[in-house]
């Protein structure tokens, strides 16, 4: 599933995976406490989202549902972000990303292990 999802729709979305299937009311209430948006904005935005299949609108109440995961998101935006400025060079990606970074010693491990992982698949 390729769905692009725009930083406001995202803070939607961001919602509906840390509370579950809520209504459009209680995230319109939520993104109100937390950053301030009107009601009218919340419910352009779900519009938005479910019109892309990235949410599905169930009744009764405007239930809200998300049809993408955040796992989904993250691999989609960070290929994207690897094709648009590394040319999909996944090896010069990591090393920019990591310049300068300090990783634990479990991250280390857990990023040793991923690579095993995708060398055992070839």
């Amino acid at each position: 599933m390729n769905i692009k999802v725009f930083d406001s729709e995202l803070k939607v979305m961001e919602v509906l995976w840390r509370e579950g299937v809520v209504t459009a009311s209680h995230i319109a209430k939520i993104l109100e406490e937390e950053i301030g948006w009107n009601g009218n904005t919340t419910y352009t935005i779900i519009k938005k989202l479910i019109a892309k299949g990235a949410i599905e609108r169930r009744e009764p109440k405007f239930q809200c549902v998300p049809l993408i995961t955040k796992a989904q998101i993250q691999k989609q935006e960070a290929r994207e972000l690897s094709d648009k400025l590394f040319s999909g060079a996944t090896d010069i990606f990591l090393s920019a990303f990591l310049d300068g970074k300090k990783l634990s010693k479990k991250e280390i491990k857990n990023m040793k292990e991923l690579i095993e992982q995708l060398d055992e698949g070839e």
